[in-house]
């Protein structure tokens, strides 16, 4: 795997996962599935396909020193800050600046923190497939085997074969439909043709500077002018001084969906964006009931309880309920149908419009 790495994108916010998930602590950071935060397993499920040293992470200024901590053996010199958040693209842009004036040859694996993904080997396996296919200048991504009509993802429709890598197929992409009605969705999923897009690209780091400066010239041009601070002591200033002249903008709509050279691998690796209260209950173990429990709580009494989330550290009695969510934090309790767990950002929307900082 010489000149590959992989860059782990952790600076979002993850509101839909209030009140565990907040501003100063957010999705990333927290034991969602596993006994690690989700961000620690992202790097650890590289291993070994990727050494420390060949792994990147862009975060914030707020997340920098916690993710220094859970990930000690990657250097300090590979965890890019940004200024302030500006979404994905202007963070992709500076990691391959970055990697692109460490190493001209590097091929870049572009990840996020956030996504729990229950078979590691065959991601592992399917990252290394997709770097060899990066070689003949695609953009690669995954796409995940739908197991459902979501609404909720954004869906990437094959095209004609490719070839196959280390036992993979791969295709040409027809294109991206971001987030479809129920409808449409069913009629992706009845095709078979479609994968939902995974947000994981994979791509030569001469290829993604050459994409930013056909399809996103601001960007590219501040990247650019970045170039030559890197590795030196005026680097964080400079930084700063680009930083204000890139767009807020997904690398989604900004690159992938306008690109002419990408490729799609659709794999089952038992992905989960994890956006969602309700998601948990498809990754984490259920009873008997259909009820699911995360949190450090000694015991609970559960009663005539089916199909119900319970997040807490404390002892939680419920009695005769069903399709609930309850996530008790040391300052806040939320409970809702499991249905409506979608519209927990609207809670976060309007303690932001009440001025209720300390809950954000």
């Amino acid at each position: 795997m010489e000149h590959y790495y992989a860059v782990i994108l952790a600076g979002g916010g993850g509101t839909r996962l209030w009140p565990m998930s907040r501003a100063a602590f957010p999705k990333q950071m927290l034991p969602l599935v596993e006994d690690n935060s989700m961000f620690r397993v992202s790097v650890e499920r590289l291993t070994p396909l990727f050494t420390p040293d060949q792994i990147y992470v862009v975060t914030g200024p707020k997340f920098a020193e916690a993710m220094l901590t859970e990930a000690p053996d990657i250097p300090a010199e590979n965890f890019l800050v940004e200024p302030y958040g500006k979404n994905t693209a202007p963070a992709a842009a500076l990691a391959a600046e970055v990697i692109y004036k460490r190493d001209p040859e590097a091929t870049i694996v572009l990840l996020t923190a956030d996504h729990h993904i229950a078979n590691k080997d065959k991601f592992r396996g399917v990252l290394e497939a997709a770097c060899k296919l990066a070689q003949d200048d695609y953009i690669v991504t995954l796409g995940i085997s739908p197991s459902i009509p979501s609404t909720g993802f954004g869906y990437i429709r094959r095209g004609d074969p490719l070839r196959e890598v280390d036992g993979f197929s791969s295709y040409h992409s027809r294109g991206f439909t971001e987030k479809p009605d129920a409808a449409t969705a069913m009629a992706f999923i009845s095709s078979g043709e479609y994968s939902w897009n995974s947000g994981m690209f994979i791509w030569r780091a001469d290829r993604a500077l050459n994409e930013f400066q056909r399809l996103q010239p601001e960007i590219y041009q501040a990247m650019t002018s970045l170039q030559a601070s890197i590795d030196t002591p005026d680097y964080a200033a400079k930084l700063l001084e680009v930083w204000e002249q890139v767009p807020k903008v997904a690398i989604d709509t900004a690159v992938m969906e306008k690109t002419e050279r990408m490729a799609v691998i659709p794999v089952d690796i038992g992905w989960s964006d994890v956006g969602s209260w309700e998601a948990l209950f498809d990754v984490l173990d259920l009873d008997s009931n259909g009820n699911c429990f995360k949190g450090s709580a000694p015991s609970r009494l559960v009663i005539d309880t089916k199909n119900t989330l319970i997040y807490s550290d404390k002892l939680t009695v419920t009695i005769g309920v069903e399709d609930l969510v309850v996530v008790d934090t040391p300052d806040a309790l939320m409970i809702c149908k499991k249905e409506r767990t979608q519209d927990v950002k609207k809670v976060v929307d309007m303690l932001r419009e009440m001025k209720h900082e300390t809950y954000l």
